[in-house]
């Protein structure tokens, strides 16, 4: 029987020379040999280390470091929501729908730097890319303070989603070249937190800032809050530039057996290990769209995230319950730290499951129960319940789906980063029409966004049912393959552990 592309990539593993000096055959070997207390004692101190270890004498560490490396990318991103309830529009004579392309320019720019920038970070080092992205999108977002005009603040919002493109793909990827398939959805959860800890700090600090700081030397509150969070990016970026960890074989905090043996599990969770020469950039894109999933997972982030598009407008959508804009903005807090709780539960449970469709799925009909709630009655309960249930499902759920993505494309490196970065580039296109969907207008029941919210949240659940159909039916032909292979005496062990590579559902 014919093998397809997929099944001659995981049965047909190249072995790069890593570790010190070893080949790959023979590094297998050596540490497949090794008891399983062995390996549970090497991966706890292993994952430790990555999980907890960035400049110690600072008490800083690697996961909180990029969840607050992306907190601060999400309070850039979304300070325009928090602004808009004071006097930004009066100030830049904004009329009618001018708030939704002020918010959708963002993504133009963003989606038009998203893949050259990804398939870089196979060459550049991610900490010193990831780090200047981070510098320049915080000046530009401190600099929107001087704006004087709505054209002024389109320019703006333009150039920080034009440099913000190679952050949020890039950790996902640098992740995945740290974490076995199990352990990445936990993992992409803690740091997908961040937008979560964004919007319930930002809620904070905006009421901290708009209320006290607004007239303050003769500057309007929501300019004060450009400068602020502008300004602490710019100071973060300096540290992630100097001090993020790149790739398990070029960090130098890991002694030479830990180096090796990071490697070593991924090629033992997927067949191969990371190695950035092994293909080229130019190769990069025909290899992932050869693989016809990427339709498929392009459309359920892209969704995914069209099911997300209230974040942006969440503000002015609470505030209809009634409240005055600073205590809408503390109102926001307990809503973005509950999804913060749930996601991190639902991760792990998915991690340990080995699971992903179904808790998608799940997830996916929470949401849909808070947009229903949020869009049929007026009733102040009602709505502020639906307002923890809509994020809840809907956030919680996209964090999975990104775990998912990386685990589809494991090897090789470029392909992994080019299917994360097509599939985040045509899915965050949502976030340049969606905005139209929560017309202020349509307040306080915002029957057109949460009517149609609600449909795509059932898409969401579908698509990832669908998914969950074609992996089955992939493992299926991998297990008769793998059944009917004829493995000889003395045959490579990196060929026999291939074999047992399975698509998570």
């Amino acid at each position: 029987m014919a093998k397809s592309v997929e099944e001659q990539i995981e049965y047909k593993v190249t072995v790069e020379n890593i570790g010190q000096g070893l080949r790959g055959d023979a590094l297998y070997q050596a540490y497949a040999s090794k008891g399983p207390e062995w390996h549970q004692k090497m991966t706890r101190t292993l994952l430790l280390k990555v999980d907890l270890h960035l400049l110690p004498f600072l008490d800083l560490h690697l996961l909180p470091f990029l969840v607050l490396m992306y907190l601060l990318n999400f309070l850039d991103r979304n300070n325009l929501s928090q602004a808009r309830l004071v006097s930004l529009e009066k100030d830049l004579d904004m009329k009618g729908t001018d708030f939704n392309p002020a918010t959708s320019i963002l993504f133009v720019g963003y989606l038009l730097m998203q893949l050259p920038s990804n398939i870089l970070l196979t060459r550049i080092r991610p900490s010193r890319l990831l780090g200047i992205a981070m510098a320049i999108w915080g000046i530009i977002s401190a600099c929107q303070a001087a704006t004087q005009s709505f054209t002024g603040l389109i320019i703006s919002r333009f150039f920080i989603g034009f440099v913000e493109a190679p952050f949020f793909p890039g950790a996902v990827m640098l992740m995945s070249s740290w974490y076995t398939r199990q352990e990445l959805s936990h993992r992409i959860a803690w740091f997908y937190a961040g937008s979560s800890l964004a919007n319930a700090f930002g809620g904070l600090i905006g009421a901290g800032v708009l209320g006290n700081l607004d007239g303050t030397h003769g500057v309007a509150g929501w300019r004060w809050l450009f400068i602020i969070e502008g300004c602490i990016t710019v100071g973060v970026s300096i540290l992630a530039a100097i001090f993020l960890p790149n790739y398990p074989a070029t960090t130098s905090w890991l002694k030479d057996e830990e180096q090796a043996y990071a490697q070593w599990r991924l090629m033992n969770d997927t067949g191969e290990a990371d190695n950035a020469s092994s293909s080229s950039i130019r190769e990069a894109p025909a290899m992932v769209f050869a693989d016809r999933r990427i339709y498929l997972f392009i459309l359920l982030q892209h969704v995914s995230l069209l099911s997300q598009n209230f974040q942006y407008f969440f503000p002015t959508i609470v505030q209809t319950l009634g409240y005055g804009s600073i205590e809408t903005l503390l109102i926001t807090a307990p809503v973005w730290i509950t999804t913060f709780l749930v996601s991190l539960f639902v991760t792990w449970t998915s991690g340990k499951t080995n699971d992903r469709s179904l808790h998608i799925i799940c997830l996916m009909l929470v949401s849909v129960v808070g947009c229903v709630i949020a869009t049929v009655t007026t009733n102040t309960g009602a709505k502020f319940f639906a307002m923890f249930l809509m994020p809840m499902g809907a956030v919680s759920a996209y964090q999975i789906i990104l775990a998912w993505l990386a685990n589809s494309f494991p090897r090789p490196l470029v392909k992994r980063s080019a299917a994360i970065a097509i599939a985040n580039m045509f899915g965050n296109t949502a976030s340049i029409y969606g905005s139209y969907m929560w017309p202020s207008s349509s307040g306080p029941r915002y029957i057109p966004g949460g009517s149609a919210t609600a449909v795509i949240a059932l898409l969401v659940a579908l698509l990832a049912l669908i998914i969950r159909i074609v992996h089955t039916k992939m493992n299926k032909r991998l297990d008769e393959a793998e059944s009917s292979l004829d493995i000889p005496t003395g045959s490579n062990m990196l060929e026999i552990r291939a074999t047992g590579f399975r698509y998570i559902l």
